[in-house]
């Protein structure tokens, strides 16, 4: 515990160039390059050849989660002008409802510029999809470290906050990228399968793929399958301390079908996750059905990975073990679906019990995205990754090229 606590993050540092940050995609996403580790080797292709590098039989497990248009601008009297970002639901708390929510519903937010908003309400109109012209306003709760409660309200009975936040709302790009929101990013920044509103940033490895790229792992024999994390504002939050110790992870809402848990415990194929939203969801859940293994009455909503879980005590039961407890307790509890959230922390010394392979772009120095993927090709080979890479011109992070990890 005390060794992963010890980690120093400029340990993970490497100099990235603002000339090789993707600002856009591709034209044809699936024709980004991509980098191949394979047990420490390492070669070049493109990501169109995906179905043929995966191992056979493979179950391919992807992020279905959608961006939401969270961030909303409004201009005081003054002029002075008040960004509001979303990051997740309080009233009502379940992101299905909120989105549902008519009248007025409150989120959590950050809120920038803040100190130019001392007292009062912020409104702002806009039109809905037949044109009426309606009024929103917001005002600010309580404080929570650096976010704020923030309920909005707004005219018309019939328009949902899904609607509202369509209307006057728009796609949080990565701040890395210095560049305003532009018009392609509402399809550019979403992957195919997105579906489930909530996220405030995309689950970047998807990205790449196509319909025609899906399609052709399914002629190959490879099981796609999906889950749920809602992407948080935290995933862009940089470990500013010396030491990994003092950094808290964010906490993320998750929600897999009962199937899917159910397939994991038996199947035999290699599970490759898509993205590290994947791959946090799937580690989770050996820690979630440890939870349940140990407290046979505990409740849903204290199904909670915390973010040192894992290196805090031994546990001798296997993943699939794990696995079962949680099929078991779903189906005990009548749900179909494990909702909960984690905060889990993936860093070298971590040992995977699930995955098998990842699938994920090239991610931010000093990040805990760089921590997850050292943890899986070993704390050192990392490096070798990433020199490859940029001696090799690939494009990096959110709208960059991608690689495929496999042990």
């Amino acid at each position: 515990m005390d060794n992963v606590r010890d980690i120093r993050i400029s340990d993970y540092n490497y100099d990235l160039p603002d000339t090789r940050i993707a600002k856009h995609p591709l034209e044809h996403r699936e024709q980004c390059r991509l980098l191949l580790w394979q047990g420490g080797e390492i070669s070049d292709h493109y990501f169109n050849e995906v179905p043929g590098l995966l191992p056979q039989d493979s179950m391919l497990v992807y992020n279905n989660t959608r961006v939401i248009n969270a961030r909303l601008r409004f201009q005081k009297e003054t002029g002075s002008l008040i960004e509001i970002f979303c990051l997740e639901p309080v009233a009502p708390q379940d992101y299905a409802l909120v989105f549902q929510a008519t009248a007025r519903c409150t989120w959590r937010c950050l809120v920038g510029n803040s100190k130019r908003w001392k007292s009062g309400q912020l409104e702002l109109t806009f039109a809905d999809a037949s044109g009426r012209e309606l009024r929103l306003t917001a005002t600010r709760g309580s404080r929570h470290g650096n976010a704020w409660d923030i309920t909005f309200e707004w005219e018309g009975a019939d328009v949902t906050f899904a609607s509202v936040l369509e209307a006057v709302g728009e796609i949080p790009i990565p701040p890395y990228l210095n560049r305003a929101t532009e018009k392609s990013d509402s399809q550019d920044y979403q992957t195919v399968y997105s579906r489930i509103d909530g996220s405030v940033a995309a689950p970047t490895a998807g990205l790449h793929f196509t319909q025609n790229l899906l399609d052709e792992c399914d002629k190959r024999g490879i099981v796609r399958r999906e889950l749920t994390l809602h992407v948080g504002a935290g995933t862009f939050q940089p470990v500013k301390s010396d030491s990994i110790g003092e950094h808290d992870m964010h906490y993320e809402f998750i929600a897999v079908p009962r199937a899917l848990i159910k397939e994991l415990s038996t199947t035999a194929r290699p599970v490759i996750a898509v993205g590290t939203t994947s791959v946090r969801t799937l580690e989770s859940l050996y820690y979630i059905g440890r939870l349940i293994h140990d407290n046979l009455d505990v409740q849903p909503e204290e199904l909670v990975v915390t973010q040192w879980m894992p290196y805090e005590s031994s546990c001798e039961l296997t993943a699939q073990e794990a696995l079962t407890c949680i099929v078991d307790y779903l189906t005990r509890m009548k749900l179909n679906d494990l909702v909960a959230s984690t905060q889990l922390m993936i860093a070298p010394g971590y040992c995977y019990r699930i995955v098998q392979g990842i699938i994920t772009n090239f991610h931010q120095s000093q990040s805990t995205l760089l921590l997850l993927v050292a943890a899986f090709t070993g704390a050192d080979r990392w490096r070798a990754i990433y020199d490859h890479a940029l001696a090799g011109d690939y494009r990096f992070l959110s709208y960059g090229d991608g690689s495929l990890l496999l042990r």
